[in-house]
């Protein structure tokens, strides 16, 4: 059994979907498999700026926003099928409705409840037309709905797994599923949604921005998948962002080890959390481009040897980068650093970089529009703090002189790091224009 994971833009228009269909079908064979599914092209920006509007009681733009979601997906399926009257059209309105009814009413004072609630619609969208073309296509499948497999707690926007109760949940719905052909002899093929959990009240929840890759995870862990493959607009792993450098290079076959070190620093083809619990069973992970998915791509798994040999960089924009300062002239010993942390950990901002001497802490974050207000206010209760926005964090695995020396000339440092293995910086924006 194996499970695929496809991202927002392979599904990104009524081309892109089809292509993603011929992919399936290419590998539907003897073993069945589990479409993991991402929302379409860029829906989940478009439902954040419908919730945000939604919390701010913009009703005209929030209307506006609603149906240009609409739209786009009525346009898509008007693409796919073959008429008005197909059943994907009535499936389509009805799920759209439930979302319009839910934020013709007031909001309540979660933002992050709201969220969940709100863009999570996007995946169920998406599923439900793959899973009809699908069928069109001749590709029996089964959609399932993710908030009843992955059960988690209810931290909205970056729900924590209840591995214990997911594992039951997907055993007890998919396992026998999965182990009968279809009506024709074929193995089955299930669809069901990335980036979404329940919690065990029935609650609508979120895995964290990008979490799809971590859906794909869970599921191979649960299932005891044979492989789990990520289709990306990309060969595969590379060393660098294609969109920053020119001459990247492709991680042909890294380890665990070293994925979940890119992934923790940033790297953006794999999410952090997906690493740990395929590792832990051995199942490989493959990264494929499903624009040449006759490429054999990226394999991760647990061979080590080509880890060191070439350096990879990563480069997090719209970073903050906060010193404080004990008001009581205080050290910064055990009983400050505690402060800070479950200040940072209240607000679930992750650090990405910190330092600090005897009478100051710092520390590098990514900026958020709303965590990021309210953890500064927190922080200025027990601090002298001054903070700067707008910065570069660049990390380099495996770096040289020569790569620092490339990367940081002219640059303003602000805070660096270093080990044996891996270089951090902090800098301020290249305005040159270079």
């Amino acid at each position: 059994m194996r499970v695929f994971k496809f991202g927002g833009a392979s599904v990104k228009d009524a081309a892109s979907v089809k292509n993603v269909a011929k992919i399936i079908q290419n590998h539907h064979g003897t073993d069945p498999l589990v479409i993991v599914l991402s929302a379409m092209g860029k829906t989940t920006n478009a439902l954040e700026r419908l919730c945000a509007l939604y919390m701010s009681d913009d009703r005209e733009a929030m209307t506006n926003a609603f149906e240009n979601i609409k739209s786009m997906h009525a346009t898509i399926a008007r693409e796919l099928f073959p008429g008005p009257s197909h059943p994907i059209f009535n499936t389509l309105e009805q799920a759209f409705y439930q979302l319009y009814y839910y934020i013709t009413e007031s909001p309540g004072g979660d933002y992050n409840y709201e969220y969940d609630r709100i863009v999570s619609t996007g995946e169920m969208v998406s599923t439900l037309i793959l899973s009809a073309y699908l069928k069109d296509a001749g590709l029996d499948n089964q959609w399932f709905a993710a908030q009843k497999l992955i059960i988690t707690d209810a931290g909205f926007r970056d729900a924590k797994v209840d591995w214990i109760a997911t594992s039951r949940k997907i055993k007890e719905q998919l396992t026998p599923f999965l182990k009968n052909n279809d009506k024709k002899g074929k193995p089955q093929l299930v669809i069901t949604q990335g980036f979404l959990g329940g919690t065990p009240q029935g609650f609508t929840t979120t895995l964290g921005r990008e979490g799809s890759d971590y859906s794909a995870a869970i599921l191979g862990y649960a299932l005891n998948a044979s492989e789990v493959v990520i289709w990306k607009d990309v060969p595969g792993l590379l060393n660098g962002d294609p969109k920053i450098f020119r001459n990247t290079v492709l991680l042909e076959n890294i380890s665990y080890q070293e994925a979940i070190e890119l992934a923790y620093y940033g790297a953006t083809v794999i999410h952090p959390k997906t690493l740990k619990p395929l590792s832990s069973k051995n199942i490989p992970l493959k990264v494929k481009s499903f624009t040449q998915p006759g490429l054999p791509g990226s394999l991760i798994n647990d061979n080590d040897q080509n880890d060191d040999q070439i350096p990879s960089y990563i480069f997090k924009f719209n970073q903050v980068l906060v010193w404080l300062y004990p008001e009581d002239f205080s050290f910064i010993a055990e009983d400050n650093l505690s402060r800070i942390f479950a200040d940072f950990a209240r607000h679930g901002v992750k650090i990405n970089l910190m330092q600090h001497t005897a009478i100051s802490f710092s520390a590098c974050f990514d900026t958020d529009k709303t965590k990021t207000p309210a953890l500064m206010r927190d922080l200025e209760k027990n601090f002298n703090t001054k903070h700067m926005s707008g910065l570069e964090l660049i990390t380099v695995r495996h770096y040289t002189r020569s790569t620092i020396d490339e990367l940081i000339r002219g640059r303003e440092i602000l805070m660096e790091q270093k080990s044996r293995t891996t270089l951090q910086v902090v800098v301020a924006p290249d305005l040159s224009g270079k």
